[in-house]
């Protein structure tokens, strides 16, 4: 007489038990999927970075000036060759940017702000724009510029001069 011991499944009900049990919930993370996105946003980023400028268009005179590593993002103010002033990217007259400087140097004082003027731009509206900025009270004032220009070459003319002519002693 062999006696049933598992019911009408028979053994295979604790064998099913025993599986699910040792199974359980999976509780550890596979960090690989997470380091592989992580990398391919850091490359983006990185590629993406030096193209995040400030949107106005301006022709940048080139200097031999060193960069500027600066750990904030400074406030920006370009002047196009028309004489338009722009705070970051929004357009404003000189009355209005001294009004938001104002404004701006009350919450920040501290703030680095960089001047960007066309190369076609007369001295006149970036001279008013540095004054509305020392008038609003900041104290870090710089010229933006593109890297690579240099010393003017010399003239022609001063180069043969100072050289005697052939044929004379």
């Amino acid at each position: 007489m062999g006696a049933s011991a598992g019911g009408a499944r028979g053994g295979y009900q604790r064998r099913n038990a025993r599986r699910r049990s040792s199974a359980g919930v999976m509780s550890e993370i596979n960090v690989t999927p997470l380091v592989d996105v992580m990398l391919v946003l850091l490359i983006v980023f990185m590629v993406a970075a030096p193209l995040m400028t400030v949107g106005v268009p301006i022709d940048l005179p080139k200097t031999d000036a060193k960069p500027l590593n600066s750990q904030v993002e400074p406030l920006s103010v370009s002047i196009k060759p028309d004489g338009s002033i722009y705070l970051m990217e929004q357009t404003m007259t000189i009355d209005e940017l001294t009004t938001k400087l104002q404004a701006l140097y009350g919450v920040d004082p501290e703030k680095e702000i960089r001047v960007r003027g066309d190369l076609a731009a007369t001295y006149g509206p970036i001279a008013q724009v540095l004054g509305a900025i020392n008038a609003a009270g900041f104290k870090k004032i710089g010229l933006e510029t593109l890297p690579g220009g240099g010393a003017p070459a010399a003239p022609a003319d001063a180069a043969k001069s100072d050289a005697p002519a052939e044929g004379q002693n």
